[in-house]
């Protein structure tokens, strides 16, 4: 799992060369806690072709605004620098594996 920032975000995200799925989350967060292991697993599963990271918003506060990160743990997923599809709260390994296959 990468760790991304409001300084590497553009060259690790946007200018990525295969979709990055970015978990926007805090410490503080329960089901962002909640969400981490399942994460991992379906990471394990679909690292060849996304590429998995999870930025901090406490310390990143920049990057969530831009994109407009209401609420968390958001999920956004960006190809060739764009945002392709964006889901929010916690998920089911089946049904964040489903959000990755039909968007990647």
């Amino acid at each position: 799992m990468k760790v991304v920032t409001d300084a590497n975000f553009e060259s690790d995200v946007l200018q990525a060369s295969k979709p990055v799925l970015v978990d926007f989350w805090a410490e503080w967060c329960g089901p962002c806690r909640a969400l981490t292991p399942i994460l991992e697993e379906v990471a394990s599963s679909n690292g060849d072709k996304v590429t998995f990271a999870k930025l901090n918003i406490d310390e990143n506060p920049l990057t969530p605004s831009k994109y407009g990160v209401m609420s968390i743990p958001t999920l956004i997923l960006y190809k060739n620098g764009q945002v392709a599809a964006t889901k929010m709260g916690l998920m089911s390994k089946s049904e964040l594996n489903a959000f990755v296959e039909s968007n990647s």
